[in-house]
């Protein structure tokens, strides 16, 4: 396990990054294209993101809501701004296909604990901490046993498992379940929200 952990999952994540890069071309320039007309720009989304220690990195993301605000400035919510063709993408999962340039770069793995946002850092406890303890991922352990549709208590409980478990095994039982739960678009909003509510802390 050891060996997988060390050397064997980051020459697994080359890999298929690779072959899902050269695959998924044509959808990735038909879904670039779409989302070119829908935002009348940008179809790329960057944000700051803590990946493996709590280093910061930029994730990249096929952008599925647009910028509308208030009157006072403000960003709406996700709801509001997410557009029809954002939805069909997201519920498809195709909006996380450029992150297999983040797993070729290394800020990330095609399996792990996914990126959440800088501003959580401080509201972990000790144990949750332990997620960045290694790469995060396109996919992972919390993502095929609820994604959204699950609290962050379970999420971060799952995380961690994870990370204290991490095999080839457990990494191609993910990726088998991870594409049944795209297939039949699972999980996908949570029970109140079209994305996940916010974490607050514990």
């Amino acid at each position: 396990m050891e060996m997988y952990k060390n050397i064997g999952k980051r020459a697994f994540d080359i890999i298929l990054a690779c072959v899902g890069l050269i695959i998924c071309c044509p959808v990735f320039i038909v879904v670039f294209l779409l989302l070119l007309i829908a935002n009348r720009g940008n179809p790329f989304f960057l944000q700051k993101r803590p990946g493996q220690n709590g280093i910061i990195f930029r994730i990249i993301k096929f952008r599925t809501m647009n910028n509308r605000k208030d009157n006072k400035g403000n960003l709406l919510s996700d709801e509001k701004r997410l557009t029809k063709v954002g939805m069909i993408i997201r519920q498809s999962s195709l909006d996380e296909m450029p992150q297999l340039i983040n797993v070729l770069i290394g800020d990330m793995s095609l399996i792990g604990p996914r990126p959440l946002l800088p501003e959580y850092l401080p509201l972990y406890n000790d144990v949750q901490k332990r997620r960045h303890l290694t790469r995060p991922g396109i996919t992972g352990w919390a993502q095929i046993n609820g994604r959204n549709a699950i609290s962050w208590t379970e999420k971060f409980e799952y995380d961690v498992y994870y990370v204290d478990n991490i095999s080839f095994q457990l990494d191609l039982k993910i990726i088998k379940l991870t594409i049944k739960k795209v297939l039949l678009k699972e999980d996908i909003t949570s029970k109140t929200s079209s994305t996940m509510e916010r974490f607050t802390g514990n």
